[in-house]
């Protein structure tokens, strides 16, 4: 959601900035531009639509050493020409693109602006032209700048450029992520180091409330009291090779594909030298200490959330909540006295989430955040942190973050289990190892899920995803997927429910997928397919090995029952990808939606 890149040094600015953006184009996007600085002035090009586009606009004769570049996702005026950034300042002395939203930007307005005419919708504009307005009175720019940052309440993450001082970008940041980051004779500005990984992966934090003044020598962190902040560097552990798709047609099918990959690197890293799942000591007396758990996510990252609740309840025998983040922030619920806060989020970034955190420690509780980026937001402001090692995750429709964070939970509970004097009736590294092989085997069936597309979602307007216990939570998980990359009306229910009320929406060939991978409620769950089926449903019925019966559509390779969330959910995957396809959607970046949801 929005990103933003910044280049000052020696080299063409126009192409680092440009290769930047896309390498943000995972976050979502509606329009993108880029400013560069020479001697003849700030030079700035902006498209709605792509990157590619984006391309064709940009003037390839005029050279620059420094610029700034953004991709945009829409929150204050509708995508287009003129909301896109960078925008200026009435006399186009000054140039800034912005991620976040300025909450105030009205009173803005009307105390300073009364004057000038806007030429945008968007809460960005507005703090541009406040900068001008107080050098204007006389301040220079970074005092200019500094003045304005005390007065923007909400999220910023914002890069500026003075065309009287062009050797220099100003920086700050509140709630957005950014990153700085450093080069011999020249300095990047990010918010996700992915975007610079071109020329640099030498990166340093900012923490909220931090302006920086950036020059291709120099990099000078300060907060808004003025007072200069050393920090240490860090070096990003990417690997670009993973971040492109290779063969792939899409992200998403090459992710789906790594999850086998994913789970056997999990099993390693939670591994201690004798072969026994471990996580560091302190992080599993948290969870067997607390006296209750609350997993605070979003989207995906809460599907999971509700399987890992069964895991620690069942396991370690400690009570577990699963909120979204959200309405946790708005509507917090009367806490235990002991609690544990588990967040969960692939990007480490989630806005909802980190609101969240800020209220948690301000009640000092205790936090640990699962993720897959080192170094994010959430990992660096919780107590602890446990990492997905999934890799980087590009397509929007979160795949390998998911079922990463499921085992992860999954090693969490057993470990907790265990100092809480539990025992599990199984051996989980061995059931893991299992699970990754039938993740394996079900990733080569591709045809026959795309088949399955073809047959149920090829023309359907809505569809249903129905199971019970961990069954349900999967169905969650899967109707999200179906809806946010092929547009079609998806929800999933817990079987019971259907009839009281949802079964009325069933009409003549309504898909209804059901999943039957837990034997306790089998019989359960195959009557509620007959209900939905003598009301003119299209069952498609997905089973665990041992519990398939005639008719079934597919048969999942047998896994222990607690984890066949982890296989079953591969199917749904790979359904709604070739759904998405053969309905002509953008699989890796489906209208409206962003990977980092940075903004609430």
């Amino acid at each position: 959601m929005c990103g933003i890149v910044g280049y000052i040094g020696q080299n063409d600015a126009k192409e680092i900035l440009l290769k930047g953006l896309e390498k943000l184009e995972y976050r979502g996007y509606d329009s993108a531009g880029i400013a560069v600085a020479n001697e003849e002035g700030v030079h700035v090009f902006k498209e709605k639509g792509r990157i590619a586009e984006l391309r064709e606009v940009v003037d390839a004769n005029v050279a620059s050493s420094a610029g700034i570049g953004h991709t945009r996702w829409a929150t204050h005026g509708v995508p287009s020409h003129l909301n896109a950034h960078p925008h200026q300042s009435a006399s186009g002395r000054f140039t800034l693109v912005h991620n976040g939203v300025i909450e105030n930007y009205v009173q803005l307005t009307r105390e300073y602006l009364q004057d000038v005419t806007l030429k945008s919708d968007t809460d960005t504009e507005v703090v541009v032209q406040v900068i001008e307005q107080f050098v204007s009175r006389g301040l220079d720019t970074e005092e200019a700048f500094r003045q304005t940052l005390l007065q923007l309440k909400g999220s910023y993450a914002i890069a500026l450029f003075d065309n009287e001082n062009k050797e220099t970008i100003y920086v700050a940041k509140n709630k957005s992520p950014l990153l700085v980051g450093f080069g011999e004779d020249f300095n990047v500005v990010a918010s996700d180091a992915m975007a610079m990984l071109q020329v640099t992966n030498e990166y340093a934090e900012l923490m909220d409330k931090e302006m920086v003044i950036v020059t291709k020598d120099e990099v000078i962190i300060k907060n808004l009291d003025g007072d200069i902040m050393t920090r240490p560097s860090y070096i990003a552990e990417l690997d670009a090779s993973d971040i492109e798709k290779g063969t792939y047609p899409h992200y998403m099918l090459k992710e789906t594909d790594e999850q086998p990959l994913v789970m056997r690197k999990i099993i390693q890293e939670y591994q201690d030298e004798n072969g026994k799942l471990s996580v560091a000591g302190d992080i599993a007396s948290a969870v067997a200490e607390a006296d209750r758990i609350y997993i605070v996510a979003c989207g995906t990252s809460y599907h999971a959330g509700l399987v890992g609740k069964q895991y620690i309840e069942d396991w370690a025998k400690v009570p577990v909540e699963v909120h979204v983040a959200s309405e946790f922030s708005y509507n917090m619920p009367l806490l235990s006295k002991k609690p544990l806060f588990i967040f969960l989020s692939q990007s480490g970034e989630t806005a909802d989430s980190r609101a969240v955190l800020v209220q948690v420690k301000e009640l000092g509780h205790k936090a640990l955040t699962i993720t897959n980026v080192p170094g994010s937001t959430l990992s660096r402001e919780a107590d602890f942190t446990l990492l997905l090692h999934a890799g980087p995750e590009i397509a929007v429709a979160s795949t390998k973050a998911y079922t990463a964070q499921i085992a992860v939970l999954a090693i969490l509970a057993s470990v907790a289990a265990e100092l809480n004097g539990q025992s599990l009736d199984f051996d989980l590294v061995k059931e893991l190892g299992i699970v990754a092989n039938a993740m394996e085997a079900l990733v080569d069936q591709k045809d026959e899920m795309e088949q399955i597309a073809r047959d149920f979602f090829t023309v359907t307007r809505n569809a249903f995803f129905i199971g019970r216990g961990l069954d349900y939570y999967v169905c969650l998980e899967g109707s999200l997927k179906l809806k946010e990359i092929s547009y079609i009306q998806a929800e999933g229910f817990a079987g019971g429910e259907l009839k009281h009320g949802t079964i009325a929406l069933i009409e003549e060939g309504t898909p209804v997928i059901a999943l039957a991978t837990q034997e306790h409620v089998n019989l359960s769950i195959r009557g509620n397919v007959k209900e939905v089926v003598a009301r003119g449903a299209n069952p498609c019925v997905i089973s665990l090995k041992g519990l398939e019966d005639e008719g079934d559509r597919f048969v999942l390779p047998a896994v222990h029952p607690a984890l066949a969330p982890l296989a079953s959910v591969v199917p749904l995957q790979l359904i709604a990808y070739y759904a998405a396809l053969h309905r002509g959607c953008d699989v890796d970046k489906p209208r409206n939606l962003a990977k980092s949801v940075t903004v609430e």
